[in-house]
């Protein structure tokens, strides 16, 4: 079968309130009537149609890639306050999960955001995200992401250090006899990084 050259990475559902609209069965057949290969999932801070989704992109031949849109806080997401995130109090970040170490972590993430960062919305911060990055991508989000507001601002050095932290906090390497990620830990030693199966290919990374 001939595959379209194209997957949406950035998908809300009727689970992002007041945002997506689609439902989970129609958009997955929306999804294999154009032929996609691949189809994620990122509801806004949460998980809530992860399993029905992933059943139902199974079930229609389609690889589901589970994610979310986090919000991230710009201090401690325990910090209650909009300091520079606007009157959310957080920016958005959009994370994929590449296996099953990432679905674990992103399950934390998001506990975590709605049992200790709750402030409007529930918020994780860079130390949580960076303490639980294994296995996952990010992407960088939508017009209220932290590089999308700097490159609003006219600020290009401040985005490219924002996009330059993401990019080390989870930057992983594969070994090839298990293909398990391991972190990278020194900076003289990194090489080329491989390309993001996600981003980067037709034939997206199972999420589990």
């Amino acid at each position: 079968m001939q595959h379209a050259e194209f997957v949406h990475l950035h998908v809300h559902s009727e689970y992002s309130l007041l945002d997506g609209a689609a439902q989970l069965e129609k958009l997955v057949k929306k999804a294999k009537d154009l032929k996609f290969p691949a189809i994620a999932l990122t509801d806004h801070g949460n998980l809530f149609g992860g399993i029905d989704f992933y059943l139902a992109a199974q079930k229609a031949g389609i690889k589901p890639i589970l994610g979310a849109e986090l919000y991230v806080a710009p201090g401690k997401h325990t910090e209650r306050g909009s300091q520079d995130g606007g009157y959310e109090g957080a920016n958005h970040l959009t994370v994929l999960v590449r296996d099953l170490a990432g679905y674990k972590n992103l399950i934390k993430l998001v506990s975590k955001a709605y049992l200790d960062g709750f402030y409007y919305k529930p918020r994780v911060d860079r130390e949580l995200l960076a303490r639980h990055a294994d296995g996952l991508l990010v992407l960088s989000g939508c017009l209220n992401s932290e590089v999308s507001r700097a490159l609003s601002g006219g600020d290009f050095e401040k985005a490219k250090q924002t996009a330059g932290w993401y990019q080390e906090a989870t930057r992983i390497t594969w070994r090839p006899a298990t293909d398990a990620p391991t972190r990278r830990c020194s900076a003289s030693r990194r090489g080329p990084r491989s390309p993001t199966p996600a981003a980067g290919s037709s034939r997206p990374r199972s999420s589990t």
